[in-house]
């Protein structure tokens, strides 16, 4: 399971070098093929192959509302198939890079089955104008109960 946040770096050819516990599971769990993308543009989400295939037969599996055209064409206008190199680095190509923002210093969050990469102060002013709220914690002790 991916989790927790490690500052990261995008160079100047736009590789992002993984944070290496992050690096060590992913290539553990999944292996090196990868799918980078985004819903909105607004942060870059990193995922292994296969956890990427799972998720595109649970939303893909049946008929195509309009919902789910929408997602599709989404991640597959921002989206890519990447493999991390021997460094551990990962290409986010410039199209989306220049969206979210992500040239030099990112913060890589894990998220269960992917990573989020996120513009440091895009994801800081994010979690600050959307707190957890109470009605949120109540929700999550439902779901745990």
């Amino acid at each position: 399971m991916l989790r927790g946040n490690c500052p990261a770096k995008i160079d100047e050819k736009g590789r992002l070098k993984i944070p290496q516990a992050f690096r060590q599971l992913i290539e553990r769990e999944w292996g090196r093929e990868l799918f980078v993308t985004s819903v909105n543009g607004d942060h870059v989400r990193i995922y292994p192959m296969p956890a990427w295939e799972r998720l595109e037969k649970q939303l893909g599996g049946g008929p195509w509302d309009p919902a789910t055209k929408r997602f599709f064409k989404a991640v597959n206008y921002y989206g890519q198939t990447a493999e991390l190199d021997n460094q551990g680095r990962v290409l986010i190509h410039p199209h989306l890079r220049e969206k979210a923002g992500t040239l030099g210093e990112v913060d890589v969050l894990g998220e269960v089955d992917h990573l989020a990469v996120w513009n440091h102060e895009r994801l800081e002013a994010d979690v600050a104008a959307n707190p957890v709220t109470e009605a949120d914690e109540f929700a999550l002790a439902q779901k745990r109960a």
